[in-house]
């Protein structure tokens, strides 16, 4: 299971990130759009070094290598207008978006996973809908050499439906950073998920 920053400063989003790691979080990724490179640096620095294998950059990915990270996240509009393999390093491990079924099956196959959104209703961004329905879409699905992973709306009640459908992992944003109990919200997904 993945969980994503939210895009903006949350009290105690540091301790809420190192919480979410104890209680066996995978994978975070680190998505702070309107950060400066030495933000991005500063915020990386403070998440326990312990995690940093467990991070991954959506922006500055200049910054990957001195920071220590081998995981850096293309969004869509950045993997379009530009080729993510233009330095080869087997080391690195590169993941993307996508908004359609159509897109994700023409991928190439250097991807780990893609996120396919907006699954339902975002919790997290106002008005932003589901403009077809991705859980019968996914079933023209091709594409096998990259993982699945359901973004928008993803929430407890949601989360068996839509592994059921096909995705194979499930991305929390919303969910965590909209909620009084973000860890207690984590815990409950993490549940559903490892019971899969």
């Amino acid at each position: 299971m993945i969980v994503i920053s939210n895009p903006t400063a949350i009290t105690n989003e540091i301790k809420t990130i190192h919480a979410l790691f104890e209680c066996g979080l995978e994978l975070f990724h680190v998505r702070k759009p309107e950060f400066s490179a030495q933000e991005m640096k500063t915020f990386v620095n403070v998440i326990g070094l312990e995690y940093r294998n467990r991070l991954v950059l959506h922006s500055h990915h200049q910054l990957a290598e001195d920071l220590g990270m081998n995981r850096i996240h293309f969004t869509e509009k950045d993997r379009t207008k530009a080729n993510p393999i233009r330095v080869p390093n087997p080391d690195r491990v590169i993941t993307t978006a996508t908004h359609s079924i159509e897109d994700f099956n023409l991928l190439e196959n250097y991807f780990d996973y893609t996120f396919l959104s907006p699954v339902y209703s975002s919790i997290s961004k106002e008005n932003y809908n589901p403009k077809i329905d991705l859980l019968n879409a996914i079933k023209d699905r091709t594409n096998f050499n990259t993982k699945l992973v359901a973004l928008g709306g993803i929430e407890v009640q949601n989360i068996k439906k839509t592994l059921d459908a096909g995705f194979d992992d499930v991305a929390l944003l919303g969910t965590i950073w909209n909620s009084k109990q973000p860890i207690k919200n984590f815990e409950l997904c993490q549940q559903i998920v490892l019971s899969y």
